[in-house]
């Protein structure tokens, strides 16, 4: 649990004295600063968490939150604005990929108890009120049973929760082999939170105003990866050889690392069996990736398509500097039949495609 509470955002730290009539106002400025006009969902949703702050500041009972919509409709800018706006200091921020790993790390470690998801949980949630929960989705059956269980816990114990999402209730867990086991979470849903969508004709990510702050859109897409590129952005030869990497207790292949900077092939990373805890620990100790050779995603098997888009997931939510090397234009190999390609295909599509730079000198 020690990793885990490293990664909560603000956690404990204390906020300006707000009410929640400084919710709305809170957001307006925040857009004017950024140059966005808000969207009237984006201000559905934000009238929405001012009546659900007014509720938890009166101690009565709150109803949570589900936002849904495209991909790069501001909903995590609305979930990170709500957390540093709240006027509380029992909240936590949280990532998908982050919490699960942690719910079945705890859950492992407590297997020997009745009930080891209430025993983790009392470990991740010790007076939580409000959890932010951000970029949910779910394709395996297993989580999703384990999902079931986590949204009845939070609710019992009264936790506002604010869940983003690019699908709406009904579309989680498509899998028509499984959607109908899904169906009493999805419920559930329905009963405990009021379910609304974000959308705008607008994609923020492709504003150039939303660049400003990131490590991950100062990054690069390089095709097709000539030695002219590769000299321009001291990257390693495509037939660089592998070296042995530790993460964890495992051993991995990687093919360059120095400092906070660290290189791999496309097959290093997805053709093999890793998971979200891999690409995790490896964050804690690189914030400079290469990731080489980008294949034709439509000729990988699913599983492959879903590592490489939990990879980018992990690397845009930890802004981590990323260089991307394939042989055709971005757009051309970003075809699959993954259903998260399209916020892969957003995200990835904030990387610079302009001429070579170097590449900025690692944080030692």
């Amino acid at each position: 649990m020690a990793a885990f509470s490293l990664i909560r955002r603000l956690l404990g730290k204390k906020t300006d004295t707000l009410d929640d009539s400084s919710i709305p106002s809170f957001f307006q400025k925040k857009a004017e600063q950024q140059g966005y006009t808000l969207s009237a969902g984006q201000t559905r949703a934000i009238a929405a968490m001012a009546r659900e702050t007014r509720h938890l500041l009166a101690g009565q009972p709150t109803r949570s939150l589900y936002l849904h919509g495209p991909v790069g409709r501001g909903k995590s800018w609305l979930l990170d604005g709500f957390f540093q706006a709240l006027p509380v200091v029992n909240k936590q921020r949280v990532h998908f990929h982050d919490f699960f790993a942690a719910l079945h790390r705890g859950m492992f470690q407590h297997r020997e108890y009745d009930d080891a998801l209430a025993v983790t949980l009392d470990e991740l949630l010790t007076g939580c009120q409000v959890l932010c929960f951000d970029e949910f989705h779910v394709h395996d059956i297993g989580d999703a049973m384990l999902i079931t269980r986590l949204f009845k816990a939070l609710f019992h114990r009264g936790v506002l929760v604010l869940v983003t999402s690019n699908y709406a209730p009904q579309g989680l867990l498509p899998n028509p082999l499984y959607h109908e086991r899904f169906k009493p979470v999805i419920d559930l849903i329905a009963a405990r939170m009021d379910v609304l969508e974000v959308s705008s004709p607008q994609d923020f990510r492709s504003l150039a105003q939303a660049h400003s702050t990131q490590r991950f859109t100062r990054g690069h897409y390089l095709w097709p990866g000539d030695s002219a590129q590769r000299e321009a952005f001291d990257l390693p030869a495509a037939d660089c050889p592998p070296q042995s990497l530790t993460v964890g207790n495992r051993q991995l292949v990687c093919r360059r690392q120095h400092l906070r900077s660290i290189a791999f092939s496309f097959n290093d990373l997805c053709q093999q069996l890793t998971a979200v805890m891999d690409y995790l620990l490896l964050c804690q100790d690189f914030d400079h990736w290469i990731i080489d050779g980008l294949p034709y995603l439509a000729d990988c098997p699913i599983a492959v398509q879903q590592r490489f888009i939990n990879l980018v997931d992990v690397l845009y939510d930890r802004d981590k500097y990323l260089i991307l090397i394939g042989d055709r234009p971005l757009a051309e190999l970003l075809a699959g039949q993954a259903i998260d390609l399209a916020r892969t295909a957003s995200r990835l599509g904030q990387l610079q495609h302009a001429n070579p730079q170097p590449l900025p000198d690692p944080v030692s």
